[in-house]
């Protein structure tokens, strides 16, 4: 049931945004110079590593310079990228990885290995199910890059923070997962972003 929620309501999500979605690639391919897409390996279901598209919102090879990015004063991102990331917009490519099977519309986001290695034991209870485009997590932590963008240490503040409440979120999730919680999740994460 939820496997044919998300491909029915992917696709249709897709569909409605293809015209923004040219729009968007074309405003970033005349803006900066690498390509409209950029993807990142994450962690997957079962601790299987899989790469997650957005729309590249960075400076070509930017990542080098680390996984973790600081909002409005990280210099790597682009003009049009803080747009993008301001109004969530960068995430619409993961449709993509929805009706590729690697996500799911709702579930836990997917973390880089280099933050998996951390896990406790109990953590890893998360990489039982397909990781998501949104979650408990991502509505708490909106604007996540902003506030690690305040901080004098974002990586600390992430590791020893934010990471560990956002999993304890996910673990919510895990409580009760469904196609019921899953339109919650997405309306409020819908009006989250009118907001």
């Amino acid at each position: 049931m939820k496997c044919a929620f998300d491909i029915i309501v992917s696709s249709i999500i897709l569909l409605l945004f293809l015209p923004f979605g040219i729009i968007i690639s074309l405003i970033i391919v005349f803006s900066s110079r690498g390509g409209v897409f950029y993807t990142q390996e994450r962690v997957g279901r079962n601790g299987v590593p899989f790469g997650v598209i957005k729309f590249r919102t960075m400076r070509r090879n930017a990542d080098k310079a680390g996984k973790l990015t600081v909002g409005m004063r990280d210099p790597r991102i682009t003009k049009i990228g803080y747009l993008l990331r301001k109004l969530k917009l960068d995430e619409f490519p993961q449709f993509m990885n929805v009706l590729g099977g690697s996500m799911s519309i709702v579930g836990p986001r997917p973390e880089v290995q280099e933050y998996v290695n951390m896990y406790t034991e109990k953590q890893m209870e998360i990489l039982t199910i397909k990781p998501g485009i949104t979650d408990y997590a991502s509505i708490e932590y909106f604007k996540e890059n902003e506030m690690l963008g305040k901080s004098d240490n974002p990586q600390r503040t992430y590791i020893e923070e934010v990471m560990p409440a956002k999993i304890e979120l996910n673990r919510k999730y895990l409580e009760n997962p469904g196609v019921g919680q899953d339109i919650k999740i997405m309306w409020r994460t819908f009006l989250k972003m009118l907001r």
